[in-house]
């Protein structure tokens, strides 16, 4: 059976169509959504089956994943990461955007994904739809991204076209417009030297 595909308005979500996907997110599903970067996949942290799901359609070992965390704003990220305050600070300052901070990981995040990590990524994008779809669901989603297997494009920005491909390994894909083809600025934030570890999209003044 293929995959729903539901569009929702970028800027201000229907309300009615979050709550489908927040249902379906509690029933295991796995989802493909828009980002203020690329699009992206994921599930319900709290759900072991679909996170091993995307691991499979990444074809990587749920154990060896790097995947990151969607939060609505910080007021999540103490419950699955360490922070200090110095990268509070820049936190605060730079999120909501398309930054992916590495913190140290808090005791409940290789409880939660079955693995011995101790480090996690966080994301906090400047996108209505991740944000309000972990905002209902109460706690935060996997985000991996959707890489195209064209050598040239790497990320595909059309939500159609991501469709065809994972129709039938998704249960959902979101239309919300046209995605970037640039990922996140991934910092790393464990100690007090921070390291763009990724230049992306996210700059630091």
């Amino acid at each position: 059976m293929p995959a729903e595909y539901i569009h929702i308005h970028p800027q201000t979500p229907e309300p009615r169509k979050i709550s489908q996907v927040v249902s379906a997110l509690r029933d295991g599903a796995v989802i493909i959504y828009p980002t203020d970067t690329i699009y992206g996949m994921g599930c319900d942290i709290h759900n072991a089956r679909a996170v091993e799901r995307v691991a499979r359609i990444k074809g990587i070992k749920p154990q060896k994943n790097d995947f990151s965390f969607i939060c609505y704003d910080l007021s999540h990220i103490a419950d699955y990461a360490r922070v200090d305050n110095q990268a509070f600070k820049l936190m605060k300052r730079l999120l909501p955007g398309p930054f992916t901070f590495i913190l140290n990981a808090s005791n409940s995040v290789p409880k939660l994904l079955n693995t011995n990590k101790r480090t996690v990524g966080i994301r906090v994008p400047d996108h209505e739809i991740p944000r309000r779809i972990v905002r209902e669901l109460g706690n935060p989603i996997i985000t991996t991204t959707i890489k195209d297997e064209d050598e040239i494009i790497e990320y595909p920005t059309d939500p159609e076209i991501i469709f065809e491909r994972f129709q039938h390994q998704v249960d959902i894909v979101i239309d919300g417009g046209y995605g970037g083809n640039v990922p996140s600025t991934i910092i790393n934030a464990t100690d007090y030297d921070f390291e763009v570890v990724r230049q992306g999209l996210g700059e630091i003044d």
